[in-house]
């Protein structure tokens, strides 16, 4: 046991908050004034969407957390055993870290963990789960980034020589379109060394039905979490949206292979937003759209590890064939 405190294991690191809340309001002008109109799925993450996220991964609907969880469980020796001891372990989009709580338990029990790297959009939420973590494992020692994954993944280059298992859970790689995953995963594998991996959970293509129950579930927690969006434009922005008078809705475009996330105005209207000094038009039942959340065949997976400069090394399936979780090699 460590006879380090908590703060004296914990690192803390954040970008320019300024930058952050500029962005929001960038993001919203452009966002807003262009047709179609759309908002970036990035801003959901607040500490309230944060929290709704969490609760989504609890629905019965939403098997991917399920999934992953099982697959995890599963094949955790397998994973951990073609590491050597002493690495570093950086998670991209963080959150509560519960399932990677899996990892780090078993990384500490072989005493194969030197450090774990959070990296999350939400201060507060990395804040929590960081303190929450270092009170349970007295062994753990963690440099938690509070940023966006390109500002975070500099995190990488201060790490040295030590071997590094990134992961990116949660098939949060779905939320970018196919070319920016690629690029993300081009900019990891230029700052990783040979024997560095990448273990990245990855949703597949699906029934439909199955796929647009997982995101419009019957509690309405979903619509609550993409509804926020336009909760924080009203605080942060000084807007004045009627949230009763917009709607969640989740369509699965098959052909893309993607489900698409949208807040649909209820009726012809008219939003003020204060701090930019905008008055923004909606039709009846025109949509904003908020989110795209990418589904890979194997083929897919395959294509986009090569384009990287990856290739799969190990995959893991759930027993129903949902969800993988694939462990990236980088090729030399």
């Amino acid at each position: 046991m460590s006879t380090l405190t908590i703060e004296e294991r914990l690192t803390f690191i954040v970008t320019e908050e300024e930058t952050s809340a500029n962005e929001f309001s960038c993001d919203v002008n452009t966002g807003l004034t262009s047709y179609p109109k759309s908002l970036p799925f990035v801003h959901f993450y607040d500490h309230t969407g944060s929290q709704l996220f969490e609760k989504i991964c609890e629905l019965p609907e939403y098997y991917l957390t399920r999934a992953e969880t099982n697959i995890l469980t599963i094949y955790v020796d397998e994973i951990i055993s073609q590491f050597p001891k002493e690495i570093t372990l950086v998670e991209l989009g963080s959150g509560s870290a519960k399932k990677t709580r899996i990892l780090i338990e078993a990384f500490l029990q072989g005493e194969g963990l030197s450090c774990y790297t959070p990296i999350d959009i939400s201060r507060q939420m990395l804040e929590e789960s960081s303190y929450e973590l270092l009170k349970t494992y007295t062994d753990l020692e963690i440099t938690a980034v509070a940023a966006h994954y390109d500002e975070g993944l500099n995190q990488l280059k201060s790490e040295g020589d030590q071997t590094k298992l990134i992961t990116w859970l949660g098939s949060s790689i779905g939320n970018l379109d196919r070319p920016e995953a690629a690029k993300v995963l081009t900019r990891i594998q230029e700052l990783i060394g040979p024997n560095d991996r990448l273990l990245i959970g990855i949703d597949l293509r699906k029934d439909k039905a199955i796929l647009e129950k997982a995101y419009d579930d019957e509690q309405g927690v979903t619509a609550e979490f993409n509804l926020n969006l336009l909760t924080r434009i009203n605080r942060e922005l000084g807007g004045n949206f009627d949230l009763d008078t917009f709607h969640h809705e989740a369509r699965y475009n098959e052909k893309i292979g993607r489900i698409e996330m949208y807040l649909t105005s209820s009726c012809e209207q008219k939003v003020f937003i204060e701090e930019l000094n905008l008055d923004v038009s909606f039709t009846e039942n025109e949509e904003i759209h908020t989110e795209s959340s990418y589904k890979y065949s194997l083929e897919d997976i395959n294509e986009l590890a090569k384009t990287a400069g990856f290739y799969v090394e190990k995959q893991y399936f759930d027993p129903e064939k949902h969800f993988s979780i694939n462990i990236f090699a980088p090729i030399t």
